[in-house]
């Protein structure tokens, strides 16, 4: 079996993006990640998946990967 395989096939048909956060002047936590909808890919949608609440006091943040 190669699950590993199969695990990128489910990624990619339920089309599931990780996104890793990082408090500042800290490394990123790669072993929780924040896995959120392609079609939820805002900075807004990953204030309301963490917490309905920081929305409203977000300021900024960075964006960076090969992806952005």
């Amino acid at each position: 079996w190669n699950l590993d395989g199969l695990m990128e096939k489910v990624w990619e048909y339920l089309d599931l993006i990780r996104i890793y956060t990082k408090p500042k002047g800290q490394i990123p936590d790669y072993d929780a990640p924040v896995v959120i909808p392609r079609s939820h890919t805002k900075i807004e949608d990953l204030c309301d998946r963490l917490h309905k609440g920081l929305k409203k006091d977000f300021k900024y943040a960075f964006v960076w990967g090969l992806s952005v």
